[in-house]
């Protein structure tokens, strides 16, 4: 199993951890990945990393799909890993209808249907063995909807890209899970409980079989996000993940349409989960953040003090070596913590 770094996205002042992603990168952590939602790119600052790092893989988790079109994606994705000899990765998600549609100004549409198109059209661009054509419900190219001038033409990349180039995408729904098995090299399932690899076992199956060719979790990196944080103080240590499952658990989404709300529900905490969705949606994210379940923190991050996370990190160890976890990215900025993490897991 390997572990990797969660740069996210920058709060209201621009900051890349640069001191903790150069001990990372000592410490043999494989890869580190940034994020985007309304404000910092996830583009950016992966090439800054890239310029100042020599072996790490720095990849995009994630690119918001309807921010940009496939081959611009591409040609990004493309240069990156030319510049960097093969060090980056791409991750891809569809987001959400509010950002889609509030942010980018575009419609949200059919996201597994965008994901299967725009992945599709990345692969011809990187393979190179004819002109990009594609006719689909998101994407035509040449494109000859309205407005088109009828002057375009197929075309293929004058940069020659890598079809070894791993592409992510982010998934927990089970319809998600299905289709990132299907067209994808690997998920980031926003949180996972590493002896419950059941609950997405089924959809990446599915996924697999449709993409033939004998695709397995052999060929396929299950990247669950792992928010982890080290001290002597549990609860305390407890409460910024409570925080950031409330947020998304009870706020990304509505009341009847919330993928992370479903989630935790099949995680075994039902009652708890509408328990907090009815909290946040009432402005009490307090109480919301109070009502996440210490046993759900401890189900899928790495809290307390040391002792504490080195004997629950062997149940992540036990994982990969059952290739149902093939990276752990790690949520946090402890430099010790990391020290603990490359001991007991690489």
């Amino acid at each position: 199993m390997k572990l990797g770094v969660l740069a996210g996205y920058s709060p209201a002042t621009m900051s890349i951890p640069m001191d903790l992603i150069k001990l990372a990168e000592s410490l043999e952590f494989s890869s580190v990945w940034t994020a985007e939602a309304w404000g910092s790119d996830a583009v950016s600052p992966a090439a800054w990393i890239l310029a100042q790092t020599e072996k790490i893989h720095v990849g995009t988790a994630i690119m918001q799909m309807p921010a940009r079109t496939p081959a611009a994606t591409a040609m990004t994705a493309m240069t990156l890993y030319s510049l960097s000899k093969g060090r980056f990765e791409l991750g891809l998600g569809p987001s959400g209808p509010q950002v889609v549609e509030g942010w980018h100004g575009v419609a949200y549409g059919r996201p597994l249907t965008r994901t299967r198109e725009y992945i599709s059209i990345i692969r011809q661009i990187l393979e190179r063995k004819e002109k990009v054509t594609h006719d689909g419900f998101h994407y035509q190219m040449p494109y000859k909807g309205p407005g088109a001038t009828g002057l375009g033409k197929p075309l293929k990349s004058i940069l020659h890209g890598d079809p070894a180039l791993r592409i992510l995408t982010a998934a927990i729904s089970p319809n998600g899970l299905a289709c990132a098995g299907e067209v994808a090299d690997g998920v980031f399932p926003i949180w996972m409980n590493p002896e419950r690899y059941d609950l997405l076992q089924p959809s990446l199956e599915k996924g697999f079989a449709k993409a033939g060719g004998g695709k397995s979790l052999a060929d396929f990196d299950v990247s669950p996000f792992v928010m982890a944080i080290m001290g002597d103080d549990l609860e305390q240590c407890r409460m910024p993940v409570k925080n950031h499952m409330a947020l998304y658990v009870g706020g990304m989404g509505a009341r009847d349409k919330n993928f992370y709300n479903d989630y935790v529900k099949r995680l075994g905490y039902e009652e708890a989960a509408v328990k907090v969705q009815d909290l946040y949606l009432d402005g009490k994210k307090a109480e919301a953040a109070a009502a996440i379940p210490d046993g759900l923190v401890d189900d899928v991050a790495l809290v307390g003090p040391e002792g504490r996370i080195r004997e629950r990190a062997q149940a992540w160890k036990e994982a990969g070596h059952r290739d149902e976890v093939g990276s752990m990215l790690i949520g946090g900025a402890q430099p010790d913590l990391f020290k603990v993490l490359a001991e007991e897991l690489l």
